[in-house]
């Protein structure tokens, strides 16, 4: 029988972790329901993302609660470029991962064992009220990846939707389809990050069959809260040109609107190809822009890469330089020369 955790749920004896949701018993298992991976978990042992334990044949989390990593970022870092533009968002992550890529950029977190401070959900919550004098909308979910702080994400966006702020979600998309659905509701906006269309590629290097999941979490969220991708372009992995094209007729299939960052890799973790070529980059751009009305470069300098330029009249909407925006956009989000509706939440 599936077993699920409410958001007031905790195990009586208080001395363990709190219980998890999404999971059934397996015989002296559990069969954790979070994401694809789709662990059988001895007792005693973890599943792939380190952080959803077996003790006693039930299914806890270790990091509910737990931070990492705090930080008032721009919005546009996450990165989100049609979502409040200029504004600030408090971040924040755990440790942990349902991926063990290759070139991760957060791998002390993601894989690492790094040291953590308590931050209950209402105490996230108080953070996020007191930063909002200094733009912050909201709570991101972000650094490692959320879905592995199913329960704290949950509980936390919860009482911030309570106080009028906004959610946000940083992640590669990889959760089931009854989780996915649960968390929906709470969440305003999302970056999902899609590693490529290739199973081989996420299995060499991202530790899991395939990314179909990813793009399924993308198709069920749009329309349902604002979705932004990103596309990291791995230097002789996922930069070829059938690589880019086949995302892009995906991406586009979904809608010719769905914001696309194509970022350029450096080597990271265990991967030490050399940094993506820029001509490579700026040929991904070209080809994506072909079908896809919103596409920038990111993590690297290109003149107009970042700038949101409308594509029915031409007129830059939003400026960026690094992290600096200036808006033209008006009140509704629209495009100053002709009216299109250009972002959407504002």
């Amino acid at each position: 029988m599936l077993r699920r955790t409410g958001p007031d749920e905790v195990p009586g004896d208080e001395e363990l972790p709190r219980q998890a949701a999404w999971w059934e018993p397996d015989g002296d298992r559990v069969h954790c329901l979070l994401c694809p991976q789709d662990c059988r978990i001895a007792e005693g042992r973890t599943g792939v993302c380190r952080v959803r334990l077996n003790l006693g044949g039930v299914l806890h989390t270790l990091n509910y609660a737990r931070v990492t990593s705090s930080a008032l970022d721009p919005i546009e870092k996450k990165p989100l470029y049609h979502f409040h533009p200029g504004s600030q968002v408090l971040s924040l992550g755990t440790f942990g991962c349902n991926l063990s890529c290759r070139f991760c950029q957060n791998f002390t977190i993601s894989q690492g064992e790094p040291p953590t401070e308590e931050l209950a959900p209402d105490r996230a919550v108080r953070v996020a009220l007191e930063a909002r004098s200094r733009g912050n909308i909201g709570i991101a979910y972000t650094y490692n990846e959320p879905i592995v702080w199913f329960e704290y994400v949950r509980d936390t966006a919860a009482m911030a939707r309570e106080e009028g702020l906004v959610n946000v979600l940083v992640t590669n998309g990889l959760i089931r389809e009854e989780p996915l659905e649960e968390l929906l509701p709470l969440i305003d906006a999302m970056n999902v990050d899609i590693k490529a269309m290739s199973d081989e590629f996420h299995r060499s290097l991202c530790g899991i069959a395939s990314g179909e999941q990813a793009r399924r979490t993308v198709e069920r969220a749009f329309g349902r809260c604002h979705v932004e991708i990103t596309n990291l372009l791995v230097t002789d992995a996922n930069d070829g040109e059938e690589d880019v094209r086949a995302l892009v007729d995906w991406a586009a299939s979904v809608s010719p609107d769905l914001p696309l960052h194509i970022s350029r890799y450096r080597p990271a973790y265990k991967h030490t190809a050399p940094p993506t070529p820029v001509d490579r980059i700026q040929r991904a751009v070209a080809i994506a822009r072909e079908k896809l009305n919103f596409v920038y470069a990111g993590n690297i300098a290109l003149e107009g890469a970042s700038d949101t330029v409308c594509p029915d009249c031409g007129e830059v909407a939003v400026r960026r330089s690094g992290y600096s925006v200036v808006s033209s956009l008006t009140d509704e989000g629209a495009c100053p020369g002709c009216g299109r509706g250009l972002n959407a939440a504002i």
